[in-house]
């Protein structure tokens, strides 16, 4: 996992790299654009025109080294520069002067438009609103139809805090060696667009000396997570799951859920659900079992636990009184892993008392407004909300999972860590359900809770790439549990 700085944080991790590396910081400067550059010729044909707008800064300074590459490439490039170029940085002047003469190179104003728009012009170092003539700047760029594309930053966006006033809107932002902080928050999206982040190199020992419980995981040493298997183990070694839930006209929730863990290894698989599911469960998957069925609509409100490895509780459970009553008998009486979804979060919402029977055997997975009802305080911002997941897990010992771009996981001992995979497609009905059966599957095959949740998110989001790479906006949640299987296979879990 790839530890989040602070943006203050980011030039004393450089200088402590280029002073351990016994290097020049325009040659760290070079490394970073070289990787900006292998990745956008893997985007834009050389067909396109291109214009580069620079501050005076070094992020500027990126920007002139990145026009530099990409002309030598072959690249039709202009550069734009934006405040005095005589009183630049140092990297920012030593780049300038590496521009050959026949790149033209003027005042932003006198840019012809182009194809392609990358924003050099701040980084992560700005701390206020824009104003002035960076203002108009930034305005003029987001006018135009180009293709538009961030260096580590879209100008006018800090690095670590929510976004006042106008900023650049990227259609991509190429974050280096790790993504900022306010990258992540769901409510910048429109500005950042498409995020990618690229090394430039900076091994993890500098990262040490650095203080952050927060980390940007992208499946590296995937494997390490999963628990081996012996060529001898039978159905019994890989866990005794059940999933609760499901209501009259809400079956489909906890099938999916089922089927989730199925494909993630479950060796056995029961389904805790009312009368009126059973054929339907029994009918859809004949690899399931059904365990103490409830009343016709709604679920039993007893569950024995006896010889279970992990409970999965809420997809399409429904508030009834017996929904309620299952939610407190398994937090007060079962001290196995269990997961909390959906309407079981809800229920726990609507009985704040009850949050005190939460363990660190326990997991939720709550989208942002069942987390508001589980907190009872809408967040101003997702930095608040990022701080409330924090606090809540802490409080309460247990492991927060806050569904949607960039999933915040949040462990009772103030680690938290966003996951790097999945996408857009996977914002359908059902796909909640889904990670619900991962993360049970895994629990249930006797994973620690940090492996688990960090697996299991991890492949639920990549299951989601590789269904949505078939289906695009037609992607559905059983597409998703299907790849399940190609997704523990790409990562060679077997």
């Amino acid at each position: 996992m790839q530890k989040i700085l602070s943006g203050n944080q980011v030039k004393s991790l450089d200088q402590k790299y280029i002073e351990g590396e016994v290097i020049h910081s325009y040659q760290l400067m070079e490394r970073a654009a070289h990787a900006f550059c292998n990745w956008f010729v893997a985007q834009v044909p050389k067909e396109k025109s291109v214009s580069i707008y620079c501050g005076t800064g070094n992020n500027g300074g990126d920007g002139l080294a990145i026009s530099r590459i990409l002309n030598q490439m072959g690249y039709s490039v202009a550069v734009g520069y934006i405040g005095n170029p005589d009183k630049g940085s140092a990297d920012f002047q030593h780049n300038l002067h590496l521009l050959p003469d026949k790149l033209p190179v003027s005042n932003w104003e006198k840019v012809a438009e182009s194809e392609v728009l990358i924003d050099a012009v701040f980084g992560v170092g700005i701390n206020r609103p824009l104003e002035g003539e960076y203002l108009e700047l930034i305005r003029y760029l987001n006018e135009r139809t180009s293709l538009k594309i961030s260096v580590d930053m879209p100008s006018g966006l800090p690095s670590d805090g929510p976004l006042e006033g106008e900023v650049f809107r990227a259609d991509y932002t190429l974050s280096f060696q790790f993504p900022k902080l306010s990258l992540l928050a769901p409510e910048h999206a429109a500005c950042t667009g498409k995020l990618t982040v690229q090394s430039i190199g900076i091994e993890q020992r500098y990262f040490d000396s650095f203080e952050s419980n927060r980390f940007f995981f992208s499946g590296e040493n995937l494997i390490n997570y999963h628990k081996k298997f012996l060529t001898s183990s039978h159905k019994g070694d890989f866990g005794r799951v059940v999933l609760a839930g499901g209501s009259y006209g809400k079956m489909g929730s906890i099938g999916l859920s089922t089927r989730a863990a199925l494909r993630t290894g479950s060796g056995l698989v029961f389904c805790h659900i009312p009368t009126c599911g059973v054929e339907i469960i029994q009918g859809s998957i004949p690899e399931a079992m059904v365990l103490s069925p409830g009343s016709e609509q709604e679920v039993g409100d007893k569950l024995d636990t006896e010889g279970i490895d992990a409970v999965g509780i809420g997809p399409g459970l429904g508030k009834g009184k017996n929904a309620a009553k299952l939610v407190y008998q398994l937090l007060s009486h079962y001290s196995g892993p269990t997961v909390l979804d959906a309407d079981a979060i809800n229920i726990l919402g609507e009985n704040p008392v009850w949050l005190n029977s939460l363990h660190s055997n326990v997991v939720l997975t709550p989208h942002l407004k069942e987390f508001e009802r589980l907190t009872g305080v809408a967040a101003k911002n997702h930095f608040h909300r990022m701080d409330q997941a924090r606090d809540f897990a802490r409080k309460y010992s247990c492991t927060l999972v806050l569904k949607g771009a960039f999933t915040l996981i949040s462990f009772p001992d103030g680690q938290q860590v966003f996951n790097n995979s999945g996408s857009l497609h996977m914002a359908t009905g059902g796909s909640g359900d889904v990670l619900t059966g991962i993360l049970t599957s895994f629990l249930g095959q006797g994973y620690s809770m940090k492996n688990a949740v960090l697996g299991g998110v991890f492949h639920h989001g990549h299951a989601g790439e590789l269904a949505g790479a078939d289906r695009g906006r037609g992607t559905l949640a059983s597409d998703i549990l299907e790849r399940i299987p190609d997704s523990l296979l790409h990562y060679g879990i077997v």
